[in-house]
């Protein structure tokens, strides 16, 4: 790190969500709590790697790369969910159980694969580049708690997606996960920034 000082983070404004309403919610919080966070890095400590982790772009662009098909999905028409990938043949799994069931592969080894930021030559590491970076991550986490928006209760149920590590997620498990991923970015580069600061 570049002598950037550890951070106090603040709690992550997420309760217990089960409603479309209560996940989008709950998202539209950790959009602005995550901006806060992210937005603290100027832009040679944006991009530079924590120790032998990734960088704080390496987390934003991530995250884009993962919110954005979920935004995709939910946009779709459910019929096109439906024909893809069938019906949900278990119901949805409260919130702090998906996050338990990810964290329990996180801890299997599950990694990023092709959602991994590909590296950043240092001619693209700029200022423009870091407020695109940070104004896509808003974006499409925005865009995932529009969607839910057009979702019904039982439809968030009965129609699923497939995670490409976690398996086939009902609707509404995938929208937990998003949220979930959100914050648990912030929060692990908030503990190695605690860990690698100087």
């Amino acid at each position: 790190m570049l002598g950037l000082q550890p951070v106090e983070v603040e709690p992550a404004p997420i309760s217990e969500p089960w409603t479309a309403a209560e996940i989008a919610r709950d998202l539209t919080a950790v959009r602005a709590w995550s901006a806060r966070f992210w937005q603290r890095f100027e832009v040679p400590e944006f991009f530079a790697p924590m120790g032998e982790a990734w960088s704080p772009a390496d987390h934003v662009r991530h995250l884009v790369k993962s919110n954005r098909p979920v935004a995709m999905a939910l946009g779709l028409p459910k019929v096109v969910l439906l024909l893809r990938f069938g019906f949900a043949r278990r119901p949805s799994a409260p919130y702090s159980q998906l996050v338990a069931r990810y964290h329990g592969e996180l801890a299997a080894g599950l990694k990023a694969g092709r959602y991994a930021a590909s590296p950043l030559p240092p001619e693209r590491q700029t200022a423009e580049v870091r407020e695109r970076s940070l104004a896509n991550l808003d974006e499409t986490a925005a865009a995932v708690a529009r969607a839910l928006g057009k979702w019904s209760e039982r439809a968030l149920d009965r129609l699923r997606i497939p995670h490409p590590a976690m398996g086939p997620l009902t609707v509404r498990e995938m929208a937990f996960f998003t949220l979930y991923h959100n914050t648990h970015h912030v929060l692990g580069a908030a503990r190695r920034l605690a860990t690698h600061a100087s």
